[in-house]
């Protein structure tokens, strides 16, 4: 991987755009804010810029990428969309919901990023800054997270800034982003399937199908396999201490990554706590959920601890993260 770039951190507005559009025109990669997290753009159409992305992440290149458009209408010119997945792309567009359907038989994004599926990824992001920044460009745009792969999504500019630094072209400045996890995934084959959860809630979905999403078959999950969709890899978003889940107390040397009003044992010995939300509030435990454990990883714990997180709204997205990050590597 060539390093050394100089990477150019500019604060979101019209000439960031600007320049974001000349540099994904360039095969550069630009990394900038969406609603659920930053995301590491790269043309969607060039395959050598979409190797550098690969590159640059450390990202394996039979994980597939989404890419992001602006409108239906430039979706529809990537993606073949049977009336389940028109119907929710327009219940749920733009915003945190990603729909896997077949490519179009002209479809313009690059094998590479596809991962030799024939099947596409699309998501239309709600972000300002992002929206801006694909009309400015005028083309597909791939963007996973914008972090070393496996490594904590950032959440921040300043998150983007620690892990790719000298890797990457431009930093576009957007601020905290607002939900926090990454976008849903829904595969829209024979069965409609809900490949990861994210920002846009199971429940959510289902009540405008009228009917349950089904989960993949457990092989897909696998090391070995082919991901159907991104984030399906069982070790990812992964800080560099372990990670414990479902805690009722603080080992010595151990920091905690609590939720809601509870003060489990060894608590005031912890290394440090953070607390998603004191209210138990799951949106705002998603927003919170990378930068804390980014936060509390930069501490040098012997472990992060992770206080048990209700299996419901979001926070099937949050458990989904967490098992990740807690699988051994």
């Amino acid at each position: 991987m060539k390093t050394g770039l100089e990477t150019l951190i500019l604060p979101a507005g019209e000439a960031a755009a600007a320049a974001a559009a000349r540099a994904l025109a360039a095969g550069g990669l630009v990394a900038f804010p969406t609603e659920t997290v930053y995301g590491l753009g790269a043309d969607a159409a060039n395959a050598a810029a979409i190797a550098h992305l690969y590159a640059a992440k450390g990202r394996p290149a039979f994980n597939p990428l989404i890419a992001h458009v602006a409108d239906v209408a430039a979706a529809r010119r990537i993606g073949r969309f049977d009336a389940r997945a028109l119907k929710l792309a327009e219940a749920f567009w733009p915003g945190p919901l990603t729909l896997v359907v077949p490519k179009t038989d002209d479809c313009p994004v690059a094998d590479l990023a596809t991962a030799g599926l024939d099947t596409v990824a699309i998501r239309i992001p709600a972000h300002p800054v992002a929206q801006a920044i694909l009309r400015a460009f005028g083309g597909a745009v791939v963007a996973p997270s914008a972090n070393i792969s496996g490594h904590v999504s950032p959440t921040l500019a300043a998150h983007v800034e620690s892990d790719l630094a000298g890797r990457i072209d431009l930093i576009v400045d957007g601020g905290p982003v607002e939900v926090g996890v990454e976008s849903t995934i829904v595969g829209c084959f024979e069965t409609l399937m809900l490949l990861r959860p994210g920002g846009l809630s199971r429940e959510r979905i289902e009540a405008v199908l009228g009917a349950p999403l089904a989960r993949p078959p457990a092989e897909a999950e696998s090391e070995d396999s082919q991901p159907l969709a991104p984030g399906m890899l069982a070790s990812h978003y992964a800080p560099r201490a372990a990670v414990r889940l479902n805690a009722r107390e603080v080992a010595p040397g151990e920091a905690l990554l609590a939720f809601g009003p509870a003060r489990p044992p060894g608590l005031d010995a912890a290394a440090a706590v953070m607390n998603l939300s004191p209210a138990g509030d799951l949106d705002e435990a998603a927003a919170n959920l990378f930068g804390y454990l980014r936060a509390l990883d930069a501490r040098g714990p012997r472990a992060i601890a992770v206080m048990t997180i209700p299996e419901e709204g979001l926070g099937e997205a949050i458990n989904d993260r967490l098992r990740r990050a807690a699988v051994a590597r």
